[in-house]
């Protein structure tokens, strides 16, 4: 499948590292006592390319999509619950709303492929490629053309929006399927090990998620590079997501990482362009037992772990506060001499 990737420039920078671990290191504390802390504000910096990152406008994405795939009972809620969630998105009322007004965060919802059509309002973006996507186990869940149709509004959406970081959510019920899907396939794994209980299977729910999966990944054998899984298995807001976060690591824009189906989009899109993954800043470890191997799979480090599995850009928006402090201890913290306190050198 041909696709045109954006330019994406590595964030390797050897020199402006150590700059900006010299400026860190002379800060009034132990070397390394903030932890995690340090290296996200180490990453913030090569990815401004500055001493002085600053975090403006940020933009919380949550793409919305059904599934096909749905129709073979892998999830605990019917497909309606799609729409319904978008619906109390814009409402102001679910987890994500609540969180991004805590934290300043302007919220912008995808329609990328709902069983459903939605008023125009503010706040929804109607890039809708499908009525859902087609039953993964009769055929491709996306066709080609829909698979860059897909990947190319995302692209567009994050091109179109101010700021410069980007925090990835989703809706759709059913894409913990396409989620596992993504991982098992892309990144080797047992499909056993890569499904969870998604919206809350009982065991013999679990159980026939699994058997449909497994029957999935047979009838796509022949699916293994990037694109061609990604159009097997499906998800127009996955899709989306991958588009979007090519975009915004061409635009050098911190791409904050939700939990599993945000991760599984993001270890395409890192097939894709290995440079992406510098850009990435992984939020959390979902409870989703697949997510500890996608993070395996991204060679990542979340920021948190809070048994988190609501998606939505939740795990996202909890974690912003730690970049905004991040950045907050390179431009404000004073250093050694410029507090006058002696260190351990002057001891």
């Amino acid at each position: 499948m041909r696709f045109e990737l954006p330019s994406i420039t590595p964030i390797d920078d050897a020199a402006l590292a150590q700059r900006l671990q010299q400026r860190l290191d002379r800060k009034t504390k132990p070397q390394g006592s903030l932890g995690r802390l340090e290296s996200l504000a180490l990453q913030l910096g090569l990815v401004q390319r500055s001493e002085a990152p600053r975090l403006v406008q940020p933009q919380m994405l949550v793409f919305a999509g059904d599934h096909g795939l749905a129709a073979r009972g892998v999830s605990a809620f019917p497909s309606d619950v799609t729409w319904q969630m978008v619906e109390n998105f814009l409402a102001g009322g679910a987890a994500v709303s609540v969180l991004a007004r805590q934290h300043g965060l302007a919220l912008t919802v995808v329609d990328a492929g709902v069983a459903h059509d939605f008023a125009p309002r503010a706040g929804l973006l109607d890039r809708k490629v499908a009525r859902g996507t087609a039953d993964a186990l009769a055929g491709p869940a996306m066709s080609e053309a829909q698979c860059r149709q897909a990947l190319t509004a995302g692209m567009a959406v994050v091109h179109e929006l101010p700021g410069n970081a980007v925090l990835l959510g989703e809706m759709g019920i059913g894409n913990s399927s396409s989620a596992a899907l993504l991982l098992a396939r892309l990144g080797g794994r047992p499909i056993d090990a890569c499904v969870g209980r998604g919206t809350g299977l009982d065991d013999a729910g679990l159980a026939r998620k699994r058997t449909v999966l497994a029957q999935v990944l047979e009838r796509h054998a022949g699916a293994t590079q990037p694109l061609e899984v990604l159009a097997a298995f499906g998800g127009f807001e996955i899709a989306m997501l991958a588009g979007a976060a090519l975009q915004a690591a061409a635009e050098r824009r911190v791409v904050v990482v939700d939990g599993f189906i945000a991760s599984a989009a993001v270890l395409v899109a890192t097939r894709l362009a290995p440079a992406l993954a510098g850009y990435c800043v992984l939020a959390h470890r979902s409870a989703e037992p697949g997510h500890a191997l996608m993070v395996r799979e991204l060679s990542g480090e979340p920021l948190l772990d809070l048994g988190l599995r609501l998606g939505e850009g939740s795990g996202a928006a909890l974690a912003w506060p730690l970049l905004e402090s991040a950045v907050r201890v390179l431009a404000e913290m004073a250093s050694f001499e410029s507090a006058g306190v002696s260190d351990r050198s002057e001891a």
